[in-house]
Formats: structure tokens, sequence, C-alpha cells
């Protein structure tokens, strides 16, 4: 049977990701559609969405993404990987609850010598308790005003469990808005949205999974199901696709993996021509996978996690960058052609001038490596 299914070269799969990841093409989409197909947006460094939006969508300007967090159409909060997020407020109000135990799994795997012998259903009820004052706190603050009941575990170990697990918060602004350095402060959802989360699916159904998977899908085609868990952390997800897989088709990549995706998702030719685009840190676009290997080399795969804003040429990634003084400098990982140095730097001027609100499109592309 396997050997009827078609099979993805890993080129295919990569012009599926960037037509996906809306970065073969910008889009003319509006800041909360793009959010939305996407999917949420990894935002744990506060100004890198801005440069994730900037290189998928065409004329991006920041207010577009500030305005949306202060009228509340857009959030960040802690949701997929316990990571934080930038989603849409429909979203994390339908998402939230289905990422309940796994945000607090996740949180006990770093804490749980720490939080042993707390009750966390206690320990949530203090928390809201102390929240039900509308006024945002961080971390911090909300530990401490627990501490009291339970001095042993300490404040990170409560601070994390409350507002990254137990409470459904959003850290409202100005955190997360442009050009602007402020520190985490939560809020419970139902007070910064006006809307309670939606409640658990009655067992035995999970129309969220479903959800899901077709969401996922829809930015991150084709996929295996290894990929959909490493982009969401959820492990119970299995009967979702199972649910679904009626609607889908089936590939396989060259090591064999099945792949599953939407059957009218766009899966160019993989000889489509793929601009210059640089990524932001920790960009979806390669995180939003177990096997990366569509877009980043294994020799460079640590830089995913590790922070570094990377340039893909011809869709892979071939350099990182940083920005400091209004110059954008580019550090090639591998040989660059003529033509892929003058296309980094020709986009480099554009990404140097969008940081600087116009005062600079410096950029410096250093020496290729040897190849």
């Amino acid at each position: 049977m396997s050997g009827h299914t078609p099979v993805l070269g890993i080129r295919a799969l990569n012009r599926a990701t960037l037509a996906r990841q809306l970065l073969l093409d910008r889009a003319d989409l509006p800041v909360p559609d793009a959010v939305a197909h996407l999917g949420g947006m990894q935002a744990q460094e506060p100004q890198e969405p801005f440069v994730g939006l900037w290189s998928r969508l065409r004329a991006f300007r920041p207010p577009s993404l500030s305005d949306r967090l202060t009228d509340r159409r857009l959030v960040r909060t802690h949701l997929m990987r316990r990571t934080v997020h930038l989603v849409t407020a429909d979203d994390v109000l339908a998402w939230r609850s289905r990422h309940d135990a796994m945000l607090r799994q996740k949180v006990l795997g770093t804490y749980r010598r720490e939080l042993t012998g707390v009750d966390l259903a206690e320990l949530a009820a203090a928390g809201r308790e102390v929240m039900s004052d509308g006024e945002p706190r961080s971390m911090g603050e909300l530990a401490r005003a627990v501490a009291g009941r339970w001095p042993a575990p300490g404040p990170r170990a409560l601070g994390e469990m409350l507002a990254a697990a137990l409470i459904p918060m959003a850290q409202r602004p100005p955190r997360g808005l442009w050009r602007t350095r402020a520190g985490a402060r939560y809020l419970p959802l139902s007070d910064w949205l006006g809307r309670d989360v939606d409640p658990p699916s009655p067992p035995g159904t999970d129309p969220v999974g479903r959800a899901l998977v077709r969401r996922y899908l829809t930015a991150f085609g084709p996929a295996a199901s290894a990929d959909l868990r490493a982009w969401c952390g959820l492990a119970g997800l299995p009967a979702a696709v199972a649910a679904v897989r009626e609607e889908l088709v089936v590939f396989r990549d060259e090591r064999g993996r099945e792949l599953l995706d939407l059957p009218d998702a766009p899966r160019p030719d993989p000889g489509t021509p793929a601009p210059v685009r640089f990524l932001p840190a920790f960009d979806n676009a390669i995180l939003g996978y177990h096997d990366r290997g569509r877009v980043i080399d294994d020799a460079h795969r640590g830089l995913s996690v590790a922070g570094a804003r990377v340039v893909l040429v011809d869709g892979r990634v071939a350099a990182t960058w940083n920005e400091d003084a209004d110059t954008v400098t580019v550090a090639p990982l591998r040989p660059l052609a003529e033509a892929d140095r003058a296309a980094v730097e020709e986009e480099g001027r554009a990404l140097a001038s969008f940081l600087s609100d116009g005062r600079s499109d410096r950029v410096r592309v250093g020496a290729s490596p040897d190849a």
C-alpha cells in the first residue's frame, strides 16, 4: 500500500512550508488574520513577532500589531509547549482548556520537587482570589501573595504554576508593544477579554483537538503526527487525527514517514523560486516541527532553540543575523553565491530600514565560511 503513496522530497516539503508560512509570497492580510492563519506566533521575546510579521505581510507597520494587543484582539499568553505565544482572542478562548493538563505537566516537569504536597486546586483557588481585585501582577507578586500558605516551594515555582498553568492569563500591554520594554504583568483572560475560556469538551469528544489538527496542517503541512505534537505539546491527539483522517490526503517523506495534509492546501512545485527571508528568534516555521530538516540542516539545528535569528536563502537557513546601532549584520553559515549575497544585502537593507523607522538601511554581510 505504501508503495502507491506519493513521496514528497525535502525541497517539496520546504516549498510547502514556505507557502503555508506566508514566506514564499508576502500576504495581503490584516494582522489578526495572519496570526490566526499561522496558529499563533511564538513570542517569548516580545519584539520578535514584529519581524516575523514584517517578513510575511506586505506593507506591515508596527502599530497594526501593537494596536491589536491594546484593543484585545490579540493576546500574549502561555499556550503551546508552555511558551508565550501571540494568538487571537478567539483562539485562546477556544483552545486554552484543551491545553490545561499539558501546561500543568510542563510546569511540574520543572518544579515537581518544589511543588510536592501542594494541592493544585487549592493553589489555583488562592491565586484566583488574589487576582479577583482586577489588578495586574507579575509572577513574583502573585507568588508572594500566596506564599504565606505555601512557603516551601519558593516564588518561582508558585508563580510559574499559577500564571503559566493553573489560571488562564494574558500578559497585558505594554508588554509586547513596539519598541517598549515592560515586564510581564498578568490578568486572568476572563478579565482582560471579558469572556471566559470555553469549558473542556465532554469526555470522549475532542472538537478542539480536531480543530488543532486542521489548523496545524493549514499552517505547517504536509506533516507527521510527531510534528503536530512538537508544535502544540499535546500528547493526546491520536484520536483527533484518526477522527479527521478521512478528510486528509497521505504522503510519505523520503525516509518513509507518513505525512498528512489537507487536500486543497498549497504544495508548490519544488522548483518554485524562494526569496530571501529574515526570521526572528524562535520562529515556528522552524520550531513547529519535530523533523526540522525541511528548513534547517542538522548541523545548525541547535540554532533554532538557542534564540538565533536566521536568514533563509533558497528556503533554507543559510545565515544568522543581528541588529545593532541601526545596522543589520549577517553571518553566513555556508558559502553564498554572488546573486544570493546580493539578495541578502537587499532584504537586509529593507529590514534595517524597518527596524530603524527609516533612519538607516545599513547592512553588513560577513565573509562566507570555507566550503
